[in-house]
């Protein structure tokens, strides 16, 4: 894949990680819904789960950003999107977007196997 490419994929995972990290902070009521019940009532306070959940999404689009090995975060977010879609489903409306940014995590860690299989 040419580097052009992987860049402005790894930008455009990292943003959608970024973004609601941040948004998650400064509006917190906006973003908690999207928690499973479950999750909110086993952790018990929905600020720790927002910044912390936030805090795992900032570190995963660092790792994308700095295309270390990045066949691992990419893995991550995925395996997030998927969790995302699936406790949402109820609100495609809303998230059908993270399907797209699913295949973008994917394509990622697809290629980067294959740039580091041996020749």
């Amino acid at each position: 894949m040419p580097k052009a490419v992987e860049h402005i994929l790894r930008a455009g995972l990292a943003f959608a990680f970024i973004y609601p990290a941040v948004a998650g902070y400064l509006n917190p009521f906006s973003w908690i819904g999207y928690f499973p019940e479950f999750l909110r009532d086993s952790v018990g306070n929905d600020t720790l789960l927002l910044n912390g959940f936030g805090s795992l999404e900032i570190a995963i689009a660092l790792w994308t950003l700095s295309g270390w090995r990045i066949f691992v975060p990419s893995i991550l977010a995925a395996v997030i999107l998927v969790g995302i879609i699936l406790f949402n489903a109820a609100q495609m409306d809303v998230i059908f977007r993270d399907v797209s940014i699913l295949a973008i995590a994917l394509a990622l860690a697809l290629t980067s196997r294959k740039d580091q299989a041996p020749a």
